[in-house]
């Protein structure tokens, strides 16, 4: 049994939804815009032709009385200058509102999916579905219904115009009345459509939205795809943890002490003169501390068992830091008690903490404890 798609689109989903051309859109809207636009332009841009072009007629019928074939091709280009300014104006701007409107319903997309050939096309039942299902059906309610919109309109005008049929208005008048009135059938019209081409777009939206819609499975498999499989990640987890805690155990015959607990906690110090303060080279609980004492009496590093210092060490520190100025003092005596004994050739073995404080001041843990350089530097 298939799942059913109740999740919306990720966004990798809705990407490749653009290029297959699966986008929310109506044909309609720049169409009709436009349709709004030229008849709100043209009384306007009537207006200014029509006396430009009977400034022009005028000047025809004063050239007829000296026949001159220069002025005539002057007055021929004048004409269709103003008819081809005309023309380019209207053009121009129902190109512009039709490119507005296609990037209102979602901008510019190449639907590079959409071209490819594609064999499901073919077959006869989904054909079928396509001509008998809602979205014939759909088409034949907007054809329905722009006609019967076009119609009811077009009638209400030829209704108003009726009385003018008897004669008894001039000309004229009678002319600017069916301008007036023809240009408001062509607004009404378009005003008319884009209330229509409002609908079908919701339409279009809604039946996209539920084609586009996926499982619960498939937004699972995708994250997987591209966060990476939960299991494979842990194991490459695990092997950097493994890999970082050998070079730690490679460091721990460089130290010259570390700090027990004595056996669930291990810090293994070095110091070096030109550094400043000791540096962390390894820690660990449990059985990396194991480990860690296992590697220092290989290799004569001394044990000194101090469980204050030794767990305010772990949990203030990480491999690489140097340790906290609040103990500086206390590391300081082991370190004395540590290379004074190498200095008589005492190296290695397990030692009890040569100080004789109990208490140690309160250090940050590790993730809160700034570095030993900026609080060198706010001192200054």
């Amino acid at each position: 049994m298939s799942e059913e798609k109740t999740e919306k689109p990720t966004p990798k989903k809705k990407k490749e939804n653009r290029k297959e051309g699966q986008v929310p859109r109506t044909q309609e809207l720049g169409g009709w815009a436009s349709m709004l636009a030229v008849g709100m332009a043209l009384p306007m841009l009537l207006g200014r032709e029509l006396s430009a072009l009977r400034d022009l007629m005028t000047a025809s019928l004063t050239a007829v009385e000296a026949a001159d074939p220069a002025l005539a091709m002057e007055l021929l280009s004048r004409g269709l200058w103003h008819v081809a300014l005309a023309l380019l104006l209207l053009a121009s701007g129902v190109m512009v509102i039709g490119v507005a409107g296609a990037l209102a319903q979602g901008g510019f997309y190449l639907a590079t999916k959409a071209v490819k050939p594609n064999f499901k096309k073919l077959n006869l039942i989904q054909g079928a579905k396509r001509v008998f299902g809602p979205q014939a059906f759909w088409e034949a309610a907007k054809m329905i219904l722009k006609s019967s919109a076009v119609g009811l309109l077009a009638y209400l005008v030829v209704k108003s115009m009726m009385p003018l049929l008897g004669g008894l208005m001039p000309i004229p008048q009678v002319l600017d009345v069916i301008a007036e009135e023809s240009l408001g059938l062509i607004r009404n019209v378009a005003l008319a459509g884009l209330v229509m081409a409002a609908a079908d777009y919701a339409f279009q939206r809604r039946k996209i939205g539920k084609q586009t819609r996926m499982t619960k499975q498939e937004v699972k498999q995708e994250h997987k795809n591209s966060e990476g499989d939960p299991l494979v990640k842990s194991a490459i987890r695990s092997r950097q943890l493994a890999a970082a805690r050998n070079r730690m155990m490679a460091d721990v015959p460089t130290a010259d002490v570390v700090l027990v607990n004595p056996t669930h906690v291990a810090v293994a110090l070095r110091y070096e003169p030109e550094r400043g303060a000791p540096v962390v080279v390894a820690r660990g609980a449990g059985a990396v501390a194991a480990r860690i004492r296992e590697e220092a009496t290989g290799h004569r590093v001394p044990l000194v068992r101090d469980v204050p210092l030794a767990r305010a060490l772990h949990s203030s520190t990480r491999v690489g830091q140097e340790i906290p100025p609040e103990l500086f003092a206390a590391v300081a005596q082991v370190l004395a008690f540590v290379i004074s004994r190498r200095t008589r050739g005492h190296r290695g073995g397990e030692h009890r903490s040569p100080r004789t404080e109990a208490e140690l001041p309160k250090v940050l843990p590790a993730g809160r404890r700034r570095k030993s350089s900026e609080v060198v530097a706010e001192g200054r």
